[in-house]
């Protein structure tokens, strides 16, 4: 299949559609400031209260005629620019893909010839998040702004957290000898939160050589600078000793304030940031300075594990004074909680996992935040779709002012790609083109040359909380559509199997969660029949750590949550989530905010969801939850938790 780089067919339209929207945004954008200066956030309401001059009041004052001139002045451009656009959206491509080619061992090419459907099974990291990335004036209704900058720092710490080193902890015990599962969390350094450097109670040995080469760790290394037999797969592993093993003594700590702490692939912060994303104490979004418990409680390095014991290949590669604090190692495994009756470990995370294979993103409707989203993320991933949707009156019932917002970004190759717009949205909903984004991608090959390859499918269902009937129409599309594109991009037979099928993954927003009394009808569709929710138990039944992924907008910018780990603190507690977590809504007259929580049993209302198939793979092997998490490294940027999950792919054979 042919995937489309740009969105006309020839360079004619291209160059028309530019004029067009040169025409028509003007016009938008001093709409979209004129209203936004009358939707403040909480953050906004709070700076004008510790405001004795009123600055900010004063200003709205005195540009809001300026603007209000200015977009009487546009509207006759606007009008010709929306005459020549409005045609032309029938020419339009319904994506943007983008590649920005890696030929390091970190590339896509490199990865495919990692795993040949043989020997040990493969792992893959899926996350999912909505970025709410509207034209400001909109993203305030949800309490978020300066839409433009938020795009730059949520890539800036994707691109950060997955790109970090995979640690796998091992504790050396007479009662406990076996290894944690494969960490979503890097080690931390000896300080603390209060800067003071601790000793380490027992002995922490490195197994695996430890290299910081800077940006290499979000682009990975140079042709020829990584050790035969390394990739950015390989795990640091960490031998934690117990009873006082080589005499307790802590690792020396001469280099904690140099090679301990790093900023990956960052350059110096975007100016005109807005507070959320301002660098804080204990902000480990962007991972800043040295000293900040930010960059302490988990180091950036890039981790490269030696063939043999010859290390990286370059000499004094290994550190082994890299500090590292025992107490903050077991409470980040503490964190990766395993339930006696669950198959795979669990947790709440103030990073994106590392190694992070397939990145789904929703509410990308702002096409300039959407291109800066994109660059940050090609530090990291190779291929990415963006600007998928329609325009116009082309493929929906009703005019689409917004595209779908959906967004996809991988690091193995992209074979197939369909999109198709849901036709019954209405209201609000329905001026945007929500639909099905869907993706086949080639993850290896048999040495029969036979592909190895994974569907995945995002979607962002209707939000007006009345209409489940609309939602359960639109899972009933979902599963119709899935299943078309199965049929039309398979090449093989049950005779001649030219695909193997690793994989078969849904995500996404659904707007709906498994336990509002409201939302029945879409907790029984037949789409959690046919995928696993790792989450649920059954219709209207959570499992125990399960947590929501809508937070309460109103306390966005709260000190106790504004930051990746302060967010993660308070999600582990129970109260914590009853404070800043969105809860289904109360029928009940009388009830306020704070007396609804009280009332209510769960942990909030989970609406992203991440689900796989058991069935419609290759029969030899089976896929299987790893790890799956609630990650709050967007703490003050977006109103949603992204989750993660990652699933091992294995065949009958190699476990017995």
């Amino acid at each position: 299949m042919v995937l489309y780089t740009a969105p006309f067919p020839n360079s004619c339209l291209s160059a028309l559609h530019a004029v067009s929207w040169a025409l028509l945004f003007p016009c938008y954008w001093l709409a979209d400031r004129l209203v936004a200066s009358f939707i403040p956030t909480t953050y906004e309401k709070r700076q004008r209260a510790d405001d004795p001059c009123y600055l900010q009041l004063l200003c709205t004052v005195l540009f809001t005629p300026v603007y209000l001139a200015l977009l009487v002045a546009s509207l006759p451009f606007a009008f010709v620019g929306f005459l020549l656009w409005s045609p032309l959206q029938s020419a339009r491509r319904l994506y943007i893909y983008s590649r920005l080619e890696d030929k390091g061992p970190a590339g896509g090419a490199a990865l495919l010839s990692e795993w040949k459907g043989t020997g040990p099974g493969k792992s893959f990291c899926f996350a999912t998040a909505n970025l709410c990335l509207l034209p400001d004036s909109l993203a305030r209704l949800n309490n978020v702004f300066n839409t433009q900058a938020r795009a730059k720092e949520i890539g800036h710490r994707i691109r950060n957290g997955a790109s970090r080193p995979q640690i796998k902890i091992y504790i050396d015990s007479p009662t406990n000898t076996s290894i944690s599962a494969a960490s979503f969390s890097s080690l931390v350094s000896p300080q603390g939160s209060d800067g003071v450097a601790r000793a380490v109670p027992g002995s922490i040995k490195r197994t695996a050589s430890v290299e910081y080469k800077g940006d290499e760790a979000a682009n990975g290394p140079a042709s020829g600078e990584a050790a035969e037999g390394s990739s950015l797969e390989d795990a640091c592993i960490v031998r934690i000793g117990g009873g006082g093993e080589e005499g307790g003594r802590p690792p020396e700590a001469d280099d904690a304030a140099t090679g301990g702490q790093a900023r990956n692939g960052a350059g110096r912060a975007p100016q005109g940031q807005t507070p959320n994303h301002s660098q804080q104490d204990g902000d480990s979004g962007s991972l800043g300075s040295p000293g900040s418990p930010s960059a302490s409680r988990e180091s950036l390095v890039k981790v490269r594990a030696a063939a043999d014991s010859g290390g990286s290949g370059e000499p004094g590669a290994t550190n082994s004074k890299l500090p590292y604090k025992a107490s903050g190692a077991k409470k980040a495994a503490a964190r990766k909680r395993r339930h006696p009756d669950e198959a795979f470990d669990h947790e709440v995370s103030a990073f994106f996992p590392a190694n992070l294979d397939f990145l789904c993103l929703q509410e990308v409707f702002d096409k300039r935040a959407a291109a800066k989203l994109k660059d940050q993320l090609h530090g990291y991933f190779e291929y990415i779709l963006y600007d998928v949707g329609v325009y116009g009156c082309q493929g929906c019932c009703s005019f689409k002012c917004l595209n779908s917002g959906l967004f996809f970004a991988s690091r193995y190759p992209i074979m197939d790609v369909a999109y198709h717009c849901y036709p019954n949205g209405r209201r609000s909903d329905g001026l945007a083109s929500k639909g099905a984004l869907f993706l086949k991608v080639q993850v290896g090959s048999t040495p029969q040359d036979q592909r190895i390859v994974g569907y995945i499918s995002c979607t962002h269902l209707h939000a007006l909380p009345e209409d489940s009937a609309i939602r359960c129409e639109q899972l009933d599309l979902l599963q119709d559509w899935l299943a078309d594109f199965r049929k039309s991009t398979s090449s093989s037979s049950t005779a001649n199997p030219e695909e193997l099928v690793a994989f078969d993954v849904i995500c996404g927003d659904f707007n709906f969660d498994n336990c509002s009394s409201d939302d029945k009808l879409e907790q029984q569709h037949s789409l959690f029949t046919h995928y696993k929710d790792p989450c649920r138990l059954g219709p209207g039944e959570e499992k125990s750590w399960a947590i929501g992924t809508l937070l309460d907008t109103d306390n966005l910018y709260d000190e106790e949550v504004c930051t990746p780990d302060n967010l993660q603190k308070v999600l582990e507690s129970e109260e914590g989530r009853r404070e800043y977590l969105a809860f289904p809504t109360s029928k009940s007259p009388g009830v306020g905010q704070k007396g609804r929580k009280d009332l209510l049993k769960g942990n909030g209302r989970r609406i992203d969801y991440m689900l796989y198939a058991e069935e419609g793979l290759c029969p030899d092997w089976k896929a299987e939850v790893e790890e799956f998490s609630f990650i709050t490294q967007l703490s003050g940027l977006t109103d949603h938790l992204p989750v993660a999950m990652r699933l091992m792919v294995s065949s009958g054979e190699e476990e017995a």
